[in-house]
């Protein structure tokens, strides 16, 4: 299996990628693509199933292109991704097998996610919400539920298809977002682009309250910073339980419409539980969080650190941090809406050091941030990556700057999809472990 979720075979010599085969099948294929060094297909005819296949369980799997691996077994799925972090990683970093840890695999392969992003079309009179065809625009409807997606958001998808064929705009209305706290309850981001403002509004003022879950509505415009309240709560919560936080009592966490929160909040608890083991925190290190978002990790490792700065760009977050921070009683954080690569330029030139870097990016990963990092000293980086090509792209940039990986943990944060996330430790050369 190839990271982006096709089957690797060769034809004539030359591999072929084929999404939706897996590894075991002898399968007849049609060339769709011939480029000079490869070519893609698409299955005819499975001639011999794989005995890794396994019945997929949402019914438009294959058309619809959030899922790319629901015809393999769950653990044909592991396995391969073990196998593709580790060879991305020696390709391009030169990090040594033995340093890739065993992957994390989920305890719910489906009904995981806790955000989707529901589409919205409008043709013939008729309303289409879903997700996007693979490959295009074209939305296609889900079959009443979500196979991956939370019980709550998925009673909430028909509840909405049920109201929205009033909606006073449906041409102007693309996209629904959905987000979904660990106690089921729901926030909604309705992305209008028409004028009926008023007119949409009051339709969401009355018919919301009629959506069983959803605590809380929203009207955004444009960008992030358009998002206007319609009516209730603007935030989710979830928690993080005792037996990650190595003793402590549990935590509880928000976050508000348009900030960032882990998809996946059992492998949430994978990652945070890892960092505080693997930073081996005494109660006096200085901690600096890239892209820290609502303080999802720097909360907890503030409880075992002397002092935890937290850069992230979108203001709404850092006010979410903020509001984690007092509400857990952590007056050793703080937060700062900046970007990550900006604050770290000041704070070379002030001449700060800091013991623990930690980083979480965007599936871009953090090109410039690595470049600026060394210049603060610290002792160890520990960057969470949901995109292993820019994770090792960074990883060899650190290198050059003395700085080697201890070890790596991919996490299976996205199952039935090809997406790895990873946490990844790298210390200084000649620190020691």
């Amino acid at each position: 299996m190839a990271f982006g979720g096709s089957g690797v075979g060769h034809v004539d010599g030359k591999v072929c990628f084929v999404p939706f085969a897996a590894v075991g099948d002898t399968v007849r294929i049609r060339i769709k693509t011939e480029k000079k060094s490869y070519s893609e297909g698409t299955v005819h005819e499975i001639v011999s199933p794989s005995p890794f296949r396994a019945d997929p369980e949402c019914p438009i799997f294959g058309t619809c292109g959030g899922c790319d691996w629901q015809h393999l077994e769950y653990g044909a799925q592991l396995k391969a991704k073990e196998d593709i972090f580790a060879e991305i990683l020696w390709r391009t970093a030169r990090v040594e097998r033995n340093l890739i840890m065993p992957i994390v695999g989920a305890q719910e392969p489906y009904g995981y996610r806790s955000r989707v992003q529901l589409k919205m079309h409008r043709a013939n009179g008729n309303n289409h919400i879903g997700f996007f065809m693979a490959g295009s625009h074209y939305v296609v409807d889900i079959p009443g539920r979500c196979a991956i997606s939370c019980e709550p958001i998925n009673v909430t998808y028909r509840e909405l298809c049920e109201i929205l064929n009033d909606f006073p705009d449906p041409e102007r209305l693309s996209q629904i977002d959905v987000s979904a706290g660990d106690d089921g309850n729901i926030i909604l981001v309705f992305h209008y682009i028409g004028e009926k403002i008023t007119e949409v509004i009051d339709f969401l003022e009355k018919n919301g309250h009629g959506l069983s879950r959803v605590k809380g509505v929203f009207l955004q415009r444009g960008r992030k910073k358009s998002i206007v309240t319609v009516y209730g709560t603007e935030n989710i919560s979830y928690t993080i339980p005792e037996s990650v936080l190595h003793g402590f009592s549990p935590m509880q966490l928000h976050t508000s419409r348009g900030g960032f929160s882990q998809v996946n909040y059992r492998q949430n608890h994978v990652l945070i539980g890892t960092l505080l083991e693997w930073a081996r925190l005494s109660g006096n290190e200085r901690v600096l969080d890239l892209y820290c978002g609502n303080g999802n990790f720097s909360l907890p490792l503030a409880r075992h650190s002397g002092q935890v700065l937290g850069y992230e760009e979108y203001e709404q977050s850092i006010m979410d941090a903020d509001y984690n921070r007092d509400k857990n009683k952590l007056p050793n954080a703080r937060f700062q809406p900046v970007d990550s690569v900006a604050g770290l330029k000041k704070l070379a030139e002030a001449g700060e050091t800091f013991d623990v870097v930690i980083l979480d990016p965007p599936r871009a990963g953090a090109a410039e941030a690595v470049k600026l990092i060394p210049s603060l000293s610290p002792e160890k980086i520990i960057y969470i990556s949901c995109d292993p090509p820019t994770l090792a792209r960074d990883i060899a940039c650190l290198k050059k700057s003395k700085y080697e990986v201890v070890k790596s943990r991919p996490v299976d944060m996205f199952p039935q999809t090809y997406h790895i996330e990873s946490v990844t430790m790298l210390e200084k050369c000649g620190s020691g472990t």
